[in-house]
């Protein structure tokens, strides 16, 4: 046994500031069951503490701003971070913290996802906040990764045509983050698709589409696993295919839990099983 341990690489090491979702279907509990889930070393940076479960979000507490700063350089200083994934970030003060944060460690590809709404309408980021968004975060990032209500507040258009997503992901990519996933799922269509772009080529990735009400933490799933396989050295695009599979599957196997009686959470650990005899875990096919 003790042979084994020590043949193991280290794990990727991901950072993810965003809000804790008490509920445990998004935000940073999603996002460290993502990270478990594909075999990295989740750590944190809390920006808020939500009282939410499937019905809605009853009540958020923001963290204070150098709190938020002090938990990242604790992460960076000691255990190190090979990529960062940002949540929810709730104000101007917290996006300036996480901003000063990320600039004076230079070293590891942010995931950057605007949470701007959740699922049940609660408003996630102030208003003033999203210039502060645009100006500090989105310069920084490697991947920006919104949603089509989260890109329209950003690019400031309506997005529904071809034409129009065109338009939207370079107003997006002309902001600063060297790739843009613009998120389909909003759109009318039969598959879910998503674009990928990088300044030049627009890349799709296409999913069925579920059919289902387990869909809470999505979003945050979706930009942890590509924080997680960007830290495992993965390239963008094929970061986003594998995050992107991963998802699909967790929705798939979400809707077999039953979890709450409003939108309920994904299965994280779909692709885990555990044998309790050996204490084993396997793939699962």
């Amino acid at each position: 046994m003790q042979s084994e341990l020590n043949r193991r690489v280290k794990p990727a090491r991901i950072l993810t500031i965003a809000g804790s979702d008490s509920g445990g279907g998004a935000g940073i509990q999603a996002d460290l069951k993502t990270c478990t889930a594909l075999g990295c070393y989740g750590m944190t940076a809390i920006t808020a503490i939500t009282a939410q479960n499937t019905l809605g979000v009853r009540a958020i507490h923001e963290v204070p701003a150098p709190c938020v700063r002090d938990q990242i350089a604790a992460v960076f200083e000691d255990i190190g971070v090979d990529a960062v994934k940002t949540g929810m970030l709730s104000s101007e003060a917290i996006i300036e913290a996480v901003a000063d944060g990320l600039r004076r460690y230079k070293s590891a590809p942010v995931v950057v996802d605007p949470v701007m709404i959740s699922k049940s309408g609660a408003a996630l980021l102030k208003q003033d906040a999203v210039e502060a968004l645009k100006r500090l975060l989105l310069p920084l990032s490697a991947v920006l990764s919104p949603n089509i209500p989260e890109a329209e507040v950003l690019s400031g258009i309506r997005i529904e045509t071809a034409e129009e997503i065109t338009r939207a992901l370079h107003i997006l990519h002309g902001m600063g983050p060297e790739f843009v996933l613009l998120k389909g799922g909003h759109l009318q269509a039969e598959t879910a698709v998503d674009y990928l772009f990088d300044g030049d080529t627009i890349t799709t990735f296409t999913a069925e589409r579920l059919q289902t009400v387990h869909t809470h933490g999505t979003g945050c799933t979706y930009s942890a696993a590509i924080a997680c396989f960007l830290g495992l050295g993965e390239s963008v695009p094929r970061a986003v295919h594998l995050a992107k599979n991963y998802l699909t599957c967790a929705i798939l196997h979400g809707m077999h839990l039953g979890l709450g009686s409003g939108t309920g959470p994904l299965h994280h650990g779909w692709n885990l099983e555990t044998d309790i005899n050996t204490g084993k875990i396997k793939q699962d096919s």
